[in-house]
């Protein structure tokens, strides 16, 4: 198991308020955990947020005996969200914070997913496949019909986030399971890659490098080269 994650502010912004956990070694119960999370909120308190959740979340998971990945992945997203929400509520100028976050963890052939927000996780090998769901008003629009995917991509209100981390006492994240074939590598990322470039593109550049390092870097740039319009994170995994 090999990893490369990195993240960038991007052109635009004066703050990166995305925050990212890689650890190809245990952690807790978990033979592996790699995170990337996207915070949302003004001043620094979006960057606290992303920053605080997966804190909150990797002690969780560190101090747990849970050894079964979907529910110690929940239980860790549940406790983050409270504790992030507490946060927003006893500080003022941290009111309205949150953050999206996807996490995973592959033990042996599974590959073990939890979402909430629209971070997003690809399976790449010859193809590239969307693993989780956007929970974005964009994304209500296309799977109810009222709007054809190809133009929600520049749509006005493609920024507004039906759940998130800590915005609510209450987490409602997404899990998923999938069994990995050869080949096949894993891409975390936040809404400033999958914005900019398109699912296509976000493959070639993945397998054209030879390595996953040059990959993350390649992503990056091409996200900055189309006007890197918020912060980047990219996490690569190689299992």
């Amino acid at each position: 198991m090999i990893s490369s994650g990195k993240t960038d502010v991007g052109r635009k912004r004066e703050m990166n308020q995305d925050s990212i956990f890689v650890s190809d070694s245990p952690v807790g119960p978990l033979p592996n955990l790699y995170i990337v999370a996207d915070g949302m909120g003004g001043h620094a308190a979006g960057d606290f947020a992303s920053r605080y959740a997966i804190e909150v979340a990797a002690n969780y998971i560190k101090s747990s005996k849970v050894k079964n990945p979907v529910s110690l992945l929940r239980r860790a997203f549940v406790y983050a969200n409270s504790e992030v929400y507490k946060a927003a509520e006893e500080d003022k100028e941290k009111a309205g914070m949150g953050t999206t976050m996807v996490a995973c963890v592959v033990s042996d052939k599974e590959l073990y997913v939890a979402n909430i927000g629209d971070s997003r996780l690809y399976l790449v090998n010859d193809e590239i496949e969307q693993l989780t769901m956007d929970h974005s008003l964009v994304e209500e629009l296309i799977r109810t019909g009222q709007l054809n995917r190809s133009k929600g991509r520049n749509h006005p209100e493609k920024n507004i986030i039906t759940r998130a981390m800590g915005s609510r006492e209450e987490a409602l994240p997404d899990f998923f399971e999938k069994t990995l074939e050869p080949g096949d590598k894993i891409l975390l990322c936040s809404d400033g890659l999958s914005n900019m470039v398109e699912n296509d593109e976000i493959k070639d550049l993945i397998n054209e490098n030879e390595d996953i390092e040059s990959a993350v870097d390649a992503l990056i740039d091409r996200a900055n080269y189309y006007g890197g319009m918020d912060n980047i994170s990219v996490v690569i995994i190689e299992p």
